[in-house]
């Protein structure tokens, strides 16, 4: 049996997977605590938290490792993950940080998942949805976020990091690995918001502001850490149908 062969299956046991979990909830705190960090237009998140009011926080698949850290501690959040497995470790790591996961995407659970974040929402906690994921295109916003965030009448708050030190992986996302003593930066967009009665014209027009905030903060964020910007995916269309998309 070869070795990719063995990992894969050592990692599906559970007490592997729960040290795996364990270790990549320790190395995203180590990499926040020995990094010197910089937040821009944090002010747009607090005056949320500050008066008690909800918000779809919206972040590339790309950038999810040290999103944790950008949360305020003790504000209640709900985080949308695919049910796959690698989806279920990552709903395990968040865990460690007070994150509560909602297992599902448009291909498995999404009709629950999509119900489980309107009523967070509608009860005024906060949810997290990556509107590329969980398969992509890379950087390309769902029709998903669009439709939770017109039947929930709550804002969109994108969000992003980068890290002066970090690994770009060739995987769909371009996953960013943020590495240890250097600095660090998340930047926070400005609130999207959409009528409930928005035409489709509207709607498109919404979620297409979504991918362009992203995708411009993301890319200012890489430029200030001095790295190249991550390329969001080429000749892509929008085929996917209306329902609950995005998760990790």
């Amino acid at each position: 049996m070869r070795l990719f062969e063995v990992l894969k299956s050592v990692t599906k046991t559970e007490p592997v997977r729960n040290l795996l979990c364990w270790l990549g909830a320790h190395y995203i705190r180590i990499v926040y605590s020995f990094n010197r960090w910089e937040v821009v237009g944090g002010e747009v998140a607090t005056s949320f938290w500050d008066s008690e009011k909800p918000f779809i926080l919206a972040f590339w698949h790309g950038r999810i490792l040290m999103m944790p850290c950008c949360w305020k501690q003790g504000q209640t959040i709900h985080m949308l993950i695919s049910q796959h497995r690698d989806g279920q470790i990552i709903a395990r790591v968040i865990d460690h940080f007070g994150i509560h996961p909602v297992l599902g995407s448009t291909h498995k659970g999404g009709t629950v998942a999509f119900r489980t974040l309107l009523r967070a929402l509608k009860a005024g906690e906060c949810v997290g949805i990556t509107p590329d994921g969980p398969q992509g295109p890379r950087m390309v916003a769902s029709e998903g976020i669009v439709h939770i965030a017109r039947l929930s009448g709550v804002p969109v708050i994108p969000c992003t990091f980068a890290t002066k030190r970090y690994r770009l992986l060739k995987t769909w996302d371009r996953f960013v690995v943020a590495l240890p003593f250097a600095r660090g930066l998340f930047i926070w967009g400005q609130p999207l918001s959409l009528s409930a009665k928005a035409t489709a014209k509207e709607q498109e027009e919404f979620r297409r502001s979504i991918e362009d905030s992203l995708n411009a903060i993301t890319s200012e964020a890489d430029k200030r850490m001095g790295h190249l910007p991550v390329v969001p995916e080429q000749g892509q269309q929008i085929s996917r149908q209306s329902g609950m998309e995005g998760g990790y």
